[in-house]
């Protein structure tokens, strides 16, 4: 079982209200998520990281995601 692209940006929106997130996939299996918010401003981009993978959580555990690149940033 996979996991779209619009309940990615949905968990990671609702853990970190201020991003903007474009979540994307060629095969249904491997994804690529952009997350831009203030709220990484002054964290490392591992702390970036561990945000979204903690909002990620449930679906990491379960399987149901497990092939997940992401790019982070604050806003400039």
């Amino acid at each position: 079982m996979s996991i779209g692209t619009a309940e990615i940006e949905r968990l990671i929106l609702e853990a970190i209200p201020d991003a903007h997130v474009e979540a994307e996939t060629d095969d249904g299996h491997h994804y690529t998520a952009t997350v831009v918010a203030e709220s990484f401003a002054g964290k490392t981009r591992v702390q970036q990281h561990q945000m979204v993978n903690a909002a990620l959580k449930a679906v990491l555990d379960s399987g149901e995601l497990h092939a997940l690149a992401l790019k982070t940033n604050a806003p400039n």
